[in-house]
């Protein structure tokens, strides 16, 4: 009943937070599914699915000659598995526990640990999937190369990292406006499907295309991860620092709105959603 609190040094407490969020990615991973691999599974099975649909669309369409020189299956993977990483990301994040939540009722539980549990599972499972994808599609099919791998993992890093900013902001307005937030988080996540540019290559847009999808941060990790992926692709309509800048932006701003939402929370909130 009575337990006495020990103080910690801040190595001890960063363990304790480590292993805190470590439990926490665990449970956000296991909650899609009962079982690991079947999460793992479905996840796999849905950017097969894309991959697949948008192949059949490129052939039927006859637009194939029209992309860069290179692997046309690994020039799709680099937009959708950068796509669903990001969409995934914020998804995880907007729906991650909030002040309000029960979790919170466990004294070592607090929403930064929430939100940063949801985001590396997140991470987790979209890294594991296409690890397995590009392995699979390496050795069974057709044996490709990266010109900078590490550079374009980077990119796939920068476009979640994109996701979790946008995510946090969309989770400190959630309990003033939940329709407004689910609402904007369904035509968000559907626009990026087109606005996202993963069907096409900037450097071929016209200036007044081009105006329409530079707004977006994916749009340029994107193409970024394609010119570190293809050796003789240079993008020259997009910019590294954007996103970046972009990125951090709001998160700052998700921070701070996080942090005033936290002081006005309330149990009914969780009544209105």
């Amino acid at each position: 009943m009575f337990h006495k609190v020990t103080p910690r040094s801040g190595l001890q407490s960063a363990f304790a937070i480590a292993e805190l969020i470590y439990h926490s990615v665990v449970r956000s991973v296991r909650k899609s599914h009962g079982n690991a691999f079947m999460a793992l599974f479905n996840n796999i099975l849905t950017a097969v699915i894309f991959v697949l649909a948008f192949y059949l669309m490129f052939s039927v369409l006859g637009l194939r000659s029209a992309r860069l020189r290179g692997d046309f299956l690994l020039y799709m993977m680099t937009g959708i598995f950068l796509f669903l990483t990001h969409i995934k990301a914020l998804g995880a994040v907007v729906g991650a526990e909030g002040p309000s939540s029960p979790m919170m009722q466990h004294a070592p539980m607090n929403t930064v640990i929430s939100v940063a549990s949801a985001a590396l599972g997140s991470l987790y499972i979209q890294v594991l999937s296409m690890l397995v994808i590009l392995f699979v599609y390496h050795v069974a099919f057709t044996p490709f190369e990266v010109d900078q791998p590490i550079a374009a993992f980077s990119m796939l890093l920068l476009a979640w990292f994109t996701g979790v900013s946008v995510g946090l902001v969309l989770l400190a307005v959630k309990p003033w406006a939940p329709g407004f937030v689910t609402i904007f988080t369904t035509i968000y996540q559907r626009a990026n499907m087109i606005a996202s540019g993963k069907m096409f290559v900037a450097n071929s847009l016209p200036p007044f295309m081009l105006s329409m999808f530079d707004w977006n941060p994916l749009f340029h990790a994107i193409d970024q991860c394609r010119g570190f992926t293809f050796i003789n692709y240079f993008p020259r309509n997009s910019s590294l620092q954007y996103p970046i800048t972009v990125a951090v932006v709001l998160l700052v701003i998700g921070m701070m709105g996080e942090f005033y939402t936290r002081q006005y929370a309330s149990k009914s909130w969780n009544a209105r959603r």
